[in-house]
């Protein structure tokens, strides 16, 4: 009886935690935008890159946790398995909800180069079987330049962002920063803690949990804006907000994830990252033709996604 309730104790505390994270993440970036507001920083600037941070926050928050925690498993599969997620089943279900048309440039710049730091992960780990800070830093220095690539291209462009940060009082921008801050940081101990003990309970390994279950209850964000993009017919932001995502993923938060902490690279790991590779480069194969991805596109996706959870949970 202790077990069990223990058991529902520790599904309530992940509950409890993925809420967190998400809500403290809103705050932040709610926060953050204000003050860089109220510091003349452009909408557009913002939204590339506190915005964009901010819907990756709870990713880097868990994978910071269990890096620090030692769940090493947790750290690279909750990335990895977030971008498996973010791609196929976020994708597949707004491809399902509204055909959605790509972007030439996106197929041809963004896109590529979410492959690349997939790539470069798993070049970087086979070296040592390990991702050590050295690798880490390899990666925020390419985030580094990715950044500011995208930050110069859209100021060239000069398309400023039609979405306008609400300016709020300063008491109330502190607030939101703190607290949201505060929320990310107890929210994702949570979710590492309650999560590795629900494997243990079930003897399930750390790498499934966090190819799963994490990374469905991180990848919230990105689901919601997705599907509210979809049906808002503004679906050219779905596939923009995913592929963002998962090259922040890898090269922001496993970056920073391992500079912290050296992270152990298992046979698990390898299968997962060759698989998003995999995944991703049908994506794009579907989608280069007619520059969209339509209903049938959308169903194959999700059941790709459906099929893969099915031998990582036999395996």
């Amino acid at each position: 009886m202790s077990n069990a309730l223990s058991l529902l104790i520790d599904c309530v505390w992940l509950i409890a935690g993925f809420f967190l994270l998400i809500y403290g993440a809103n705050f932040f970036v709610d926060g953050s935008s204000s003050v860089a507001k109220r510091l003349k920083v452009p909408s557009l600037i913002i939204g590339l890159t506190i915005v964009a941070m901010g819907t990756s926050a709870p990713e880097c928050a868990v994978s910071i946790s269990a890096a620090l925690s030692g769940s090493n498993a947790l750290a690279i599969s909750n990335a990895v398995g977030s971008n498996i997620m973010n791609l196929m089943m976020i994708c597949g279900i707004c491809a399902l909800v509204c055909p959605m048309p790509v972007k030439k440039s996106s197929l041809l710049q963004e896109y590529p180069i979410s492959v690349g730091a997939a790539a470069l992960l798993l070049v970087l780990g086979l070296m040592g079987m390990s991702v050590g800070r050295i690798e880490g830093a390899i990666l925020l220095l390419v985030f580094a330049a990715f950044l500011t690539w995208t930050v110069l291209t859209a100021l060239k462009s000069r398309q400023e962002s039609e979405e306008e940060y609400k300016i709020l009082p300063i008491w109330k921008c502190i607030l939101f920063i703190v607290g949201g801050m505060a929320a990310i940081v107890f929210g994702a101990d949570r979710v590492v803690d309650s999560a590795s003990s629900i494997a243990g309970a079930f003897g399930l390994s750390e790498n499934l949990i966090g190819l799963t279950i994490v990374a469905f209850g991180t990848s919230l964000p990105e689901l919601v804006t997705s599907i509210v993009a979809a049906k808002k017919n503004e679906v050219e932001m779905a596939l923009g907000n995913v592929i963002g995502s998962n090259i922040f993923n890898i090269l922001f938060v496993l970056g920073i994830s391992t500079v912290i902490s050296p992270l152990a690279f298992i046979g698990e790991n390898i299968v997962d990252i060759v698989a998003l590779i995999a995944m991703s480069v049908l994506v794009w194969l579907m989608a280069w033709p007619k520059k969209k991805l339509g209903r049938v596109h959308g169903l194959i996706m999700v059941l790709v996604y459906a099929g893969y959870m099915v031998y990582a949970c036999m395996r």
